[in-house]
């Protein structure tokens, strides 16, 4: 089970650890390393980013992410988000492995029924979606600080 913790991170399956916003690539690496094949990608105004596959669920990770505004203060330095989808498009049922928020798991239910029980917004820097989409939720996005 993947379990979103708003303020602090991603707490990992299997007992692999939690991500936590701030830590460092290497240690973000290594735990995700744990589980599955950890690969580099590219993602705009972030340091570092990493992908892996595990049991249906695509994990992104990144991090050292920059203001490009130009107010240094809101550079964000370690690991900033994480982003959870599911593997396959348009998913229909249950996903093989829950992704849990506030005890909830959103990928195993309907988009409806998870938004009944958590509401439109459930927390500043969760994003849900598709949002409004019949069937089941195809991506969970976790961060730092509110969305910008």
């Amino acid at each position: 089970m993947f379990e979103l913790l708003p303020g602090t991170g991603l707490a990992l399956p299997r007992g692999a650890g939690v991500l936590r916003f701030g830590m460092p690539e290497r240690e973000a690496q290594w735990a995700v390393a744990t589980l599955a094949d950890v690969r580099e990608t590219w993602i705009c105004q972030a340091g570092w980013a990493f992908a892996a596959r595990y049991e249906g669920l695509d994990l992104l990770v990144y991090g050292d992410c920059a203001d490009r505004s130009g107010r240094d203060a809101h550079d964000r330095a370690g690991l900033d988000a994480v982003h959870l989808s599911r593997a396959e498009p348009g998913p229909t049922g249950p996903s093989a492995v829950p992704v849990v928020l506030r005890g909830i798991d959103v990928f195993g239910y309907p988009a409806a029924e998870v938004r009944d029980a958590l509401g439109d917004d459930p927390h500043a820097t969760v994003r849900l979606t598709p949002p409004g989409s019949p069937g089941y939720l195809a991506s969970a996005h976790l961060s730092s600080g509110p969305r910008r």
